[in-house]
């Protein structure tokens, strides 16, 4: 279904974003893993695509939050593999706590990383994209910003940015048969949420009764990227349980 196509993914090496690197690599996508932590974790990735699926994959190191980075990436991507015709953007950090101590500095890092990194990637997508005659874009979001959550007013409104970012994107570029659309997951089981468990009241009042998973995730991701969604774009689909209903 992604045979031939060329996927970039963000925050690739765990979580969400290794999950879509590994369905994607089952439809026939190459794949370009971008990091900011581990290059163990995002070469663990790579190497599994490629060994399980047979595709191209590679890992880059980038501060997504920097412009010239991301440029710069982009360009290495493109040499590497010739093209881009799928950009996930998963990349996020938290930096949680109250409004009244929270530090500048906690509020600019999710912002920068989470909405700004978004945009950069997408800005150095386009010209792409745009030759290509056709691209997706799908931007993780949260039901956070749906729904707001207490103690993360910077991830909040990062996620709530994403959403208009995405809006914007897609009518900008639809007639260049470019389609960016979001997903919204609510609590997905990865490192951010080990903490919870079915006890939590936050997990209790999901209408479903348990968290979704990372692959649950990664299989909305393959539709959107595939060529099943050509008439879908500017729309956020949440993945939540029922959460956010």
């Amino acid at each position: 279904m992604l045979k031939g196509k060329v996927a970039v993914i963000t925050g690739g090496s765990r979580g969400i974003g290794a999950a879509i690197a590994e369905k994607f690599a089952s439809l026939g996508a190459d794949i370009a893993v971008i990091y900011s932590g581990s290059q163990e974790a995002a070469d663990q990735v790579c190497t599994s695509c490629s060994e399980k699926y047979g595709v191209k994959a590679q890992s880059f190191c980038c501060n997504v939050a920097d412009f010239d980075a991301a440029k710069k990436t982009i360009g290495e991507i493109k040499t590497q593999f010739g093209t881009v015709n799928i950009l996930v953007n998963n990349a996020g950090i938290t930096r949680d706590g109250l409004v009244p101590m929270m530090s500048e500095a906690n509020f600019d890092q999710v912002i920068d990383t989470n909405l700004k990194g978004a945009f950069n990637m997408i800005r150095h997508c386009c010209s792409i994209f745009i030759r290509n005659k056709g691209g997706k874009i799908i931007n993780i979001s949260s039901v956070a910003g749906l729904m707001g959550n207490p103690g993360q007013a910077n991830y909040s409104a990062s996620k709530a940015g994403l959403i208009g970012l995405t809006k914007s994107v897609a009518r900008e570029l639809a007639g260049k048969n470019v389609n960016c659309n979001a997903i919204a997951p609510g609590f997905i089981r990865t490192d951010m949420t080990q903490d919870f468990n079915g006890e939590d009241p936050l997990v209790a009042g999901i209408p479903l009764g348990r968290m979704g998973s990372p692959e649950e995730v990664a299989e909305l991701a393959a539709f959107l990227a595939s060529g099943n969604s050509d008439y879908i774009t500017g729309e956020v689909i949440r993945i939540d349980g029922g959460l956010a209903m």
